[in-house]
């Protein structure tokens, strides 16, 4: 699921403190040979996640002239088997060999650079671009490699063909050459990197225990409905993964931060209907808590995003109102998150433990229907 881009300083503006106050077919063919560049052209810096798709991409696209591997790679990937480093692993073929070592070492840097564990294994992933190019996969065609992640306001997908020459492709019409996407298996690393954030927040203090404080059961607040808004979305894309971060005032009086993952929001303009709880009042000293809804398309980097939380919210002081934290949550998001692809999706300031209703985020993107909850003990 792709968001529509929304800068920092859109926030730093009217809306937030406003809210705060108030609660191929490739373009055409020539188009597509002015495109080509260089190949030794580095397009993204190759220590982050898509410099690092983009080095394997190319050392992939290279690698299909052998006709055993390539053949190896169309079953694969038409038969919706992803997994580049098992795939690359498993292969006889002699071009595949020196590509399975790349690729491992590949899963180990994009580990890192998302903030992961470092025996977070393969995250690499490989699908078809655009499914109805699959019937042009006929043994002969070269399938040129995209990736998934890259720079969407520059208004180009990048591709290499099997000449390691690159092209760059329109993000918004389906190519009618056959492309294959290298991608991050985003609903691995949600739950990773989700647990990394909430072992950094607790080793500061800042979560809420997760059992419930009140003997005889506790109240909630459950979602009935949720929907996220958005214009367009890149064919390159998969989908992404939500999560939303839940923070207030612990029962101590500090900041605490619990994350709620939110795996079934995968399709933009989409009514789900999921009955989940997203806060546990009994672990609150007000009734009032915010909600920051956030997505991992492949880029996101939970290590800095725990790190800058954890920064943030030390300095938030208990001062005997509830103080909304979004505002400082989302001034905590790395700099780098939004001059790419913002991960940032919507907020909802002051929910209380009564809503009964929608609750519009303060960006309108995107809408819950809340409802009060009582979970009673066994």
């Amino acid at each position: 699921m792709r968001r529509t881009s929304f800068r920092r300083d859109a926030l730093a503006g009217g809306l937030l403190g406003a809210i705060a106050l108030a609660g191929v077919g490739v373009s055409a063919p020539a188009q597509a040979q002015a495109a080509e560049v260089g190949v030794q052209r580095e397009v993204a810096p190759r220590s982050t996640v898509g410099g690092i798709q983009q080095e394997i991409a190319r050392q992939l696209a290279m690698s299909l002239n052998d006709g055993s591997w390539r053949a190896q790679v169309r079953t694969a990937v038409v038969g919706g088997e992803g997994d580049l480093q098992a795939l690359a692993s498993r292969s006889t073929a002699a071009a595949a060999r020196q590509l399975a070592a790349d690729v491992k070492e590949a899963d180990r840097r994009l580990s890192a650079a998302k903030g992961l564990p470092g025996d977070a294994g393969s995250l690499l992933r490989l699908r078809l671009g655009a499914p109805e190019t699959a019937q042009r996969l006929d043994g002969v065609t070269m399938p040129w490699i995209a990736v998934a992640s890259g720079n969407e306001r520059a208004g180009t997908v990048v591709a290499f063909d099997h000449r390691g020459r690159t092209h760059r492709l329109d993000p918004m019409v389906a190519p009618q050459h056959p492309v294959y996407v290298v991608d991050v298996d985003v609903a691995k690393s949600q739950q990773l990197g989700l647990r990394a954030i909430e072992q950094e927040l607790a080793a500061k203090g800042l979560t809420a225990p997760k059992k419930a404080q009140a003997a005889g059961g506790f109240w909630t607040s459950k979602i009935t409905a949720v929907r996220v808004s958005d214009d367009e979305e890149p064919w390159a894309k998969g989908d992404a993964e939500m999560f939303t971060l839940v923070t207030g005032f612990g029962l101590d009086g500090k900041p605490v931060v619990n994350t709620v993952t939110m795996p079934y929001l995968d399709t933009d303009g989409k009514i789900y209907r999921p009955n989940q709880l997203l806060v546990n009042w009994s672990t609150y000293k007000y009734n009032l808590a915010d909600a920051v809804m956030m997505e991992d398309d492949g880029d996101t980097n939970y290590r800095a995003l725990a790190q800058a939380l954890t920064t943030a919210l030390l300095t938030i002081t208990d001062q005997g109102a509830y103080k909304p934290l979004v505002d400082a949550v989302i001034a905590a998001i790395p700099d780098s998150w939004w001059t790419d692809d913002p991960d940032f999706v919507d907020a909802w300031y002051t929910l209380a433990r009564n809503d009964n209703g929608v609750r519009y985020g303060s960006r309108r993107n995107g809408w819950m229907g809340v409802t009060p909850y009582y979970v009673p003990a066994f």
